[in-house]
């Protein structure tokens, strides 16, 4: 089974699987993949702290960690 990035995911928990994520959160104007908060907020959290689409941006993600995978 593919794992998926969800929502539900610290940010700080995302970038250090996955590195190549840190650009498609740079992307959409979260810069706080580096904050102390990061280890504590999920992804929904921090997008909705942004006011983006916490769904549209894990949809990013997870284009990103599959095209890392081809």
């Amino acid at each position: 089974m593919t794992e998926e990035i969800k929502k539900s995911m610290t940010i700080a928990e995302v970038v250090t699987k996955w590195p190549e994520t840190a650009g498609t959160f740079m992307e959409w104007g979260l810069h706080c993949f580096g904050c102390a908060v990061a280890r504590y907020e999920n992804i929904e959290q921090g997008a909705v702290a942004h006011g983006i689409s916490a769904d549209d941006l894990v949809k990013a993600l997870n284009e990103t960690i599959s095209k890392e995978k081809e």
